[in-house]
């Protein structure tokens, strides 16, 4: 049962005691408390170590076994110099990742009719037959001559064999360059970018 005015210290173990009320005859240093474990044993704990808690109680970073004065102890050697810790607080810092808000994208399509005028090629051939009847020694090969290819027709004569050049074929390629303007359809993609702040931003 605790005492009225009197409040709880855990040491770093997770030892509890008592802060024994002032009304208790104690040494003469105020700076320190007497501090009852569960065991009843009375340890003297300086107060500048003592870490208040929310919940009203206190801490100590150490041991209450390495503070170990007992009330007796400390009436009956006050010329005893006593040992207490130093402390120093260091600071550790970390990192963890935290989610802000989340991004919505929204993919949108645009067309757009643009105009193609392309130029096109396209060949007509022109075939002309030019007699000759022209004797010649043998079959004359096809040949080009300015752009123009030509293709002889021979025939054999009955009464003295001999080859008779009867006609040529002339082949003419003629290369027309001609415009079908066409209407063409083209589309093009924007993205939208939407933020959306997380549920914590509005607290």
């Amino acid at each position: 049962m605790e005492r009225a005015g009197s409040r709880k210290v855990q040491d770093k173990d997770g030892v509890w005691g008592m802060v024994v009320p002032a009304s208790l005859p104690l040494s003469s240093n105020t700076a320190q408390v007497v501090v009852q474990t569960e065991r009843g044993q009375p340890i003297l704990v300086p107060k500048d170590i003592l870490i208040q808690q929310p919940d009203g109680s206190s801490s100590v970073p150490l041991r209450l076994a390495e503070l170990e004065h007992t009330r007796s102890e400390h009436g009956g050697h006050q010329d005893e110099p006593m040992v207490v810790p130093v402390l120093v607080e260091e600071l550790e810092i970390q990192k963890r990742p935290v989610e802000t808000g989340t991004v919505r994208m929204t993919k949108v399509v645009h067309a757009r009719e643009v105009l193609v005028d392309a130029p096109l090629l396209h060949d007509n051939v022109a075939i002309t037959r030019v007699p000759m009847q022209r004797v010649v020694e043998a079959p004359v090969p096809v040949r080009e001559e300015h752009g123009t290819t030509l293709m002889s027709m021979v025939e054999e004569v009955v009464v003295e064999k001999r080859w008779m050049l009867r006609e040529e074929i002339h082949i003419r390629t003629q290369r027309i360059e001609t415009h079908q303007p066409q209407r063409i359809m083209l589309h093009r993609e924007d993205v939208q970018v939407e933020r959306i702040p997380h549920a914590e931003d509005h607290t």
